[in-house]
């Protein structure tokens, strides 16, 4: 039975192209046989949702406790996403405010301390104004987080910062 291995692995690669040039494959826009006409990578079925639309649907439509954890999370992602352009504080006085970009609004303004943290959140998902939406940098999850941190800063008070 020894013998036969060998045999067997040779026979089996004797149909291999071991220098890997003649590989197939569908380029992503090329023809396929399986599709007449068309690319190889169809687009879905229309009024089809991803699995992760419909997890990131439920962590939006529920927030989560208010926890020091929380409060945690949500400052270290709002120094990494938000504080470039909303400053520390979120007096609307960022890095980037100070090379020529418009400056946005600060958190303290009486329209933005009354809205609920669901506000900010979508602020965040659709973008507003000059801002763009962060749906595809920040998580569900992590929305709340920032929220959450956002209404701490306005407690804080302009120019004062947060816990």
């Amino acid at each position: 039975m020894r013998g036969a291995a060998p045999l067997l692995l040779l026979a089996l690669l004797g149909g291999c192209d071991l220098s890997m040039k003649n590989q197939p494959r569908d380029d992503r826009m090329g023809s396929a046989t399986l599709w007449p006409h068309g690319p190889a990578r169809q687009p879905p079925p229309a009024g089809t949702i991803s699995e992760a639309d419909v997890a990131d649907a439920q962590a939006l439509a529920h927030p989560p406790p208010l926890t020091a954890a929380l409060l945690d999370r949500g400052q270290q992602r709002y120094q990494i996403y938000c504080a470039v352009c909303h400053g520390d504080r979120g007096d609307g006085d960022g890095v980037v405010v100070q090379h020529g970009f418009p400056a946005p609004p600060s958190y303290h303004t009486a329209r933005l301390k009354a809205a609920p943290p669901r506000y900010i959140v979508d602020v965040i998902t659709h973008g507003y104004g000059v801002m763009y939406s962060y749906a595809d940098r920040v998580a569900p999850a992590d929305r709340w987080a920032i929220a959450a941190y956002v209404k701490t800063l306005q407690v804080a008070g302009p120019g004062k910062g947060a816990r």
